[in-house]
C-alpha cells in the first residue's frame, strides 16, 4: 500500500533536504576561490593580462599598471616566478606584508587572499599570483552577483512547488469527492459507483472510500429497509383498525343481544393490535443504545423459557442440552426476547409427540445456540425471506404478525452474532445462533 502518511512526510524532507542542500551548496560556492576568480569582473583575465604584460612590455610597465588596477579596483597583487621570487613589486605594502605574517588565523584579516597558478603559452612559464581583497569590497561583489544563485533557489523553489501542489491535489480532490458523496448521502442520492475510482487508490483514501461505500449501502438498505417497514407498519395496523371500526358499526346498530356478543371480538381485535404495536415497539429498541453489557447465564434462562413453554404448551416437551456454566457477555432482556420468539415458533409448528430440542456448544471461541423443531419447515424459495419484518411465509400465514424472527435476527447482530434459519435435513425446522464470548464483540 502505498501510504499517504510516507508520501507527505517523504515530500516534507525532500523539500527540508532539497533547501538546505541547494543553501550549503551556494554558501560554498559563493566562498570557494574558483568561484570567485572565474566570477568576479575584476579578477577575470587578469592573470593572462599581467602575464603577456610581463614577457612582452617588463616589470616596469607591468607594475604601473598594477597600480593603476590597484587605484581604481582597490585590490593588491603580487606576481611570483616557480622559484617563489617576485618577478615585480607588485601593490601590496611591505607593512601589510608583516602584518599577515605575524596573524596566526587568516580569517582575522581585513582582506581575503587568493591565489592563481598560471602558465604562459608563449614561453612555458609558472607563475604564481597572489590577490588580497578587502572583505567589504568582497561582500558588495557578493551582494551584486546573486543572480545565478537566486534563479538557482527559483528554481527549487517552482520545483517545490509542482511537488506541493501535486500533493496537494492527490489530497484534495479525493477529500472533494467525499464531501460530494456526503452531501449524496445527506440527500438519499447516493450512487454506490459514485467512489469506486477513488476506492481503487492504495492508500488511506482508498481504504476510507472503500469503507465510506460499505457505510453508503449500509446506510441505503437501513433507509430502504425503514421505509419498507413503515409502508409494513401501516399495512399491518390498518387491518385491525378496520376490523375495529367494522365491529363497532355493527355494534351501535345492533340490539342489546348482538352487541353483548360483539364485547368479546372488539376485546379481541383490541388485543391484537396491542400486541402488534408491543412488538413493533420491541423491534424499534432494537436499534437504539442498549447501554453496557452485562454476563449472562445461559442455563437458567433457558430454564426459565421451558417453564414458560409449558404455560403456553403443556403437551410441548422442550429438550434442553447445554452445560451448566456457559456465559456470555451481552444484554439478557435482548437475549432472552430472542430465543423467547425462536422457542415459541417452534412450539407453534412442532406435532405431539415430539421434543422441541436446544441445543448450546461452544467452539472457537464462539457460543452456538440451536432450536429445533419437528415440524413442516419451509418452502427453499422463502427462506431467504424469513427474518423480514412483516414476512410469513404460506403456511405460518394464520400465525403471529411477522416480527418474531425479525426481533430474534436483530437481537443477535447486536450481539455480533449471526442468525441462521434452515429447514433441518432430516426434518422440521431449525434456527441457528452464532454469538461470541469475548465482551468486545
Amino acid at each position: 500500500m502505498r501510504s499517504l502518511f510516507w508520501r507527505i512526510l517523504g515530500t516534507l524532507w525532500l523539500a527540508l533536504i532539497l533547501v538546505a542542500g541547494l543553501s550549503i551548496l551556494l554558501g560554498r560556492a559563493l566562498n570557494q576561490d574558483a568561484w570567485i576568480l572565474s566570477h568576479h569582473p575584476s579578477l577575470e583575465g587578469l592573470a593572462e593580462r599581467l602575464v603577456h604584460s610581463y614577457e612582452e612590455n617588463g616589470p616596469h610597465k607591468t607594475q604601473h599598471y598594477l597600480e593603476k588596477f590597484r587605484h581604481r579596483e582597490r585590490i593588491d597583487v603580487q606576481m611570483l616566478n616557480d622559484t617563489g621570487q617576485p618577478v615585480i613589486d607588485g601593490t601590496f605594502p611591505p607593512r601589510a606584508a608583516a602584518f599577515e605574517a605575524r596573524q596566526d588565523n587568516p580569517r582575522r584579516l581585513p582582506w581575503r587572499r587568493l591565489t592563481q597558478e598560471f602558465t604562459s603559452p608563449t614561453s612555458g612559464d609558472s607563475y604564481l599570483l597572489i590577490y588580497r581583497i578587502p572583505y567589504p569590497e568582497l561582500d558588495a561583489w557578493h551582494r551584486g552577483s546573486l543572480l545565478q544563485p537566486i534563479s538557482a533557489l527559483g528554481i527549487a523553489l517552482v520545483v517545490l512547488t509542482l511537488f506541493s501542489l501535486a500533493l496537494a491535489l492527490s489530497i484534495t480532490r479525493p477529500l472533494d469527492r467525499l464531501r460530494r458523496a456526503v452531501h449524496d448521502l445527506g440527500q438519499t442520492s447516493y450512487q454506490q459507483d459514485s467512489l469506486s475510482r477513488l476506492a481503487r487508490r492504495r492508500d488511506e483514501l482508498g481504504v476510507l472510500a472503500s469503507d465510506f461505500n460499505r457505510m453508503g449501502q449500509r446506510l441505503q438498505g437501513l433507509i430502504g429497509s425503514q421505509r419498507q417497514l413503515l409502508r409494513d407498519v401501516s399495512h399491518e395496523l390498518r387491518s385491525p383498525l378496520a376490523r375495529l371500526r367494522i365491529a363497532l358499526a355493527l355494534a351501535e346498530r345492533a340490539g342489546p343481544e348482538q352487541r353483548e356478543a360483539l364485547w368479546p371480538r372488539l376485546g379481541q381485535e383490541c388485543d391484537r393490535l396491542e400486541a402488534l404495536i408491543s412488538e413493533i415497539l420491541a423491534l424499534a429498541r432494537l436499534d437504539a443504545e442498549p447501554g453496557a453489557r452485562h454476563p449472562i447465564a445461559l442455563r437458567p434462562m433457558l430454564d426459565k423459557l421451558r417453564e414458560d413453554a409449558r404455560l403456553l404448551a403443556p403437551e410441548q416437551d422442550v429438550r434442553i442440552h447445554c452445560n451448566g456454566e456457559t456465559q456470555l457477555n451481552g444484554w439478557p432482556d435482548m437475549l432472552e426476547r430472542a430465543l423467547d420468539n425462536l422457542l415459541r415458533n417452534a412450539l407453534r409448528f412442532n406435532p405431539p409427540g415430539q421434543p422441541v430440542e436446544v441445543e448450546v456448544k461452544e467452539r472457537d471461541g464462539s457460543l452456538r445456540i440451536q432450536v429445533r423443531d419437528h415440524g413442516p419447515g419451509v418452502a427453499p424459495e422463502h427462506l431467504s425471506q424469513l427474518g423480514e419484518p412483516f414476512f410469513r411465509a404460506p403456511n405460518q400465514s394464520a400465525a403471529g404478525h411477522g416480527l418474531g424472527l425479525a426481533i430474534a435476527r436483530r437481537a443477535v447482530e447486536r450481539h455480533g452474532g449471526t442468525l441462521k434459519l434452515d429447514n433441518h435435513p432430516e426434518s422440521g425446522f431449525i434456527a441457528t445462533l452464532e454469538l461470541p464470548l469475548s465482551p468486545e464483540a
